[in-house]
């Protein structure tokens, strides 16, 4: 089937209390473990792509990867550019095919983020796509964006909630104690600011840095009205422990297929995990 907007799912999603984990897509072998793991687990998923895994595999390779992926499957993927940074790239992508996109604005003024989130919602509701906006800042790494953690902003309901209602997007990420990365501690997800917001809005909260989150905050998030997570790291760290190790039995190897089916297997483990603790498996 083509690719579907996250309107596709995200709606039941937040009816029906799951979630529809976001995977980033960062080169052939992160495609294929993603769409294995939604084939063997029935599920919905979003393929995540940044703006540097954008530039690391180029426009069309993304857009024929997942385009091939939602062939192959049959499943309702959506392919999303993750933490679009300005009204132009997102429209880029979306003339390239893809089926959702997210602003980031939320290194702008409230004000000005609301307005250019407004923006891009309206040109790409035009196209019969999708749109995340994202309210508050979230700590950690994102390709070459670091924010410390002192520099993270907790999300204010009543902003959020404002937020939505005047740029009308599809799901909005607010921070709420996650961070890209790996954690060294265990996150403090503030489950207040997603219930005070989810239950006031008719769209979904996206959980951003779902990676590394213990299973039972992931159950609780859920539970509080979060639809959509993104996981990334996790699969990255899988990937790159599986090379290393086959490396380091023999260094004679060469070939990268000898590396890259392992490194894909244990990628599809950690995306079938996840869906499975979503609760999107079945629900394609």
């Amino acid at each position: 089937m083509p690719l579907v907007t996250m309107n596709d799912f995200l709606p039941r999603a937040k009816a029906n209390r799951f979630a529809v984990g976001q995977f980033n897509m960062n080169n052939l072998e992160f495609a294929q473990a993603i769409t294995e793991a939604g084939i063997a687990e029935k599920a919905p998923f979003i393929f995540g792509v940044s703006e540097g895994a954008l530039k690391y595999m180029g426009m069309e390779n993304t857009v024929a990867l997942a385009e091939a992926a939602a062939k192959k499957s049959g499943l309702p993927i959506a392919l999303h550019l993750d933490h679009g940074s300005t009204f132009e790239v997102a429209m880029a992508c979306i003339r390239a095919g893809f089926s959702s996109v997210m602003f980031d604005g939320s290194h702008h003024p409230f004000e000005e983020n609301i307005k250019l989130t407004r923006e891009v919602v309206r040109a790409a509701h035009a196209m019969g796509v999708s749109v995340e906006g994202e309210l508050g800042t979230i700590g950690g790494v994102e390709d070459d964006i670091s924010v410390a953690e002192e520099d993270a902003n907790l999300a204010k309901p009543e902003e959020a909630i404002r937020f939505y209602e005047e740029t009308g997007v599809d799901c909005v990420a607010i921070a709420v104690g996650t961070a890209h990365g790996m954690y060294k501690g265990e996150p403090k997800i503030h489950y207040d600011i997603i219930e005070a917001v989810a239950s006031k809005i008719p769209v979904p909260v996206v959980l951003h840095g779902g990676s590394g989150v213990p299973d039972d905050a992931i159950i609780k998030s859920i539970a509080a009205g979060v639809g959509k997570i993104n996981v990334n790291t996790e699969n990255q760290v899988a990937m790159t422990n599986v090379i290393r190790e086959v490396l380091n039995k023999d260094g004679k190897i060469y070939d990268p297929r000898k590396y890259l089916v392992p490194a894909r297997n244990a990628m599809i483990e950690v995306v079938r995990t996840k869906m499975r603790l979503f609760g999107s498996s079945g629900q394609a």
